[in-house]
């Protein structure tokens, strides 16, 4: 079973052609009210994969909660342990997403800043019986800590997607047992620019050298590097072509949890984790377009590629 600590957030996008420079005004081509939330986009990939998943997370008393929500129900996501609060109203992301499917994001977190770590006491039980947790970081640091140190104690395999960046901590590296930082949160981590294999393999030994037992240094249309048992591996990327990027790196954690839930190596989860992506950001929506398994098969038949699931 996995459990994934995270946020919830509606997510208003526009798209438009390009964006504007400062103090510019465009006419967009069109607005969507999507829901979205990293917590949230990463239990519902497990959840459209096939996977026992539940979000601990926090919304607000209000429309817009009720519609994460059901989301959540709809893709297979136990919504137990959401709280709802009246505190503060659910979180917000302003999304813009321009022609080369690239996108800017704006992050009101409201709801999300209102989990506490009693809250996550009162989900002990669940961190204790699953196998994988995965955490991010736009729900408050403390809590993330506090949910990871549980968690360690108990055996349970930890991933940290760490994005927002601004919110790890070296202390909160060493308790995760991977890491899985795109080229702009490796970069705050490191001060290397990941530009080509060699660079991200010289960040994934100074993030060894400062206690991360294993990395997945995502360097976008270039594939992976994997550090593990001391050692690099790549995995290269999916061409596909483009149409919406929000998520993509959502659906790459969650199918990542997924594949080490069915005892993948970690080649192998990444592997699948690119392929979900890949088939992901072909699609709109950073939960809609999240494949599901049958759909995950389809993409591979059509491609000509073999994952660990999907071996006669």
């Amino acid at each position: 079973m996995i459990t994934v600590l995270g946020s919830m957030n509606l997510d208003v996008v526009a798209r438009v052609e390009r964006y504007p420079s400062h103090g510019e005004t465009k006419l967009g081509k069109g607005v969507e009210m999507l829901a979205g939330g990293k917590g949230a986009n990463q239990a519902i990939a497990c959840g459209r994969l096939g996977k026992d998943v539940s979000l601990i997370g926090c919304a607000g008393r209000d429309p817009f909660g009720d519609r994460l929500i059901h989301s959540l129900q709809k893709n297979g996501v136990n919504s137990e342990f959401v709280k709802i609060t009246e505190r503060a109203s659910t979180g917000t992301v302003l999304v813009t997403v321009d022609d080369t499917a690239e996108n800017t994001m704006i992050v009101i977190k409201g709801a999300n800043e209102m989990l506490t770590t009693q809250d996550i006491d009162a989900c002990i039980g669940l961190i204790r019986s699953s196998s994988v947790l995965l955490v991010q970081m736009e729900v408050p640091h403390e809590v993330v800590l506090y949910a990871m140190t549980e968690a360690r104690k108990h055996g349970v395999y930890i991933i940290l997607d760490p994005a927002p960046a601004e919110g790890v901590t070296l202390d909160m590296l060493g308790f995760a047992d991977l890491i899985t930082p795109n080229k702009q949160e490796t970069k705050h981590f490191t001060g290397i620019d990941v530009t080509d294999e060699a660079s991200a393999a010289a960040a994934a030994r100074q993030l060894a050298d400062a206690g991360v037992k294993n990395s997945i240094i995502k360097m976008a249309e270039q594939g992976s590097l994997i550090y593990a048992d001391g050692k690099c591996t790549r995995v290269k990327g999916i061409r596909v072509e483009a149409v919406d990027t929000v998520g993509a790196g959502d659906s790459f954690a969650g199918a990542l949890a997924v594949a080490l839930d069915d005892g993948a190596t970690i080649t192998e989860a990444v592997e699948f984790a690119t392929a979900v992506s890949a088939l992901k950001v072909t699609r709109s929506g950073a939960q809609d377009g999240i494949p599901t398994r049958d759909e995950l098969d389809e993409f591979c038949k059509s491609r000509n590629l073999t994952l660990y699931n999907n071996r006669p």
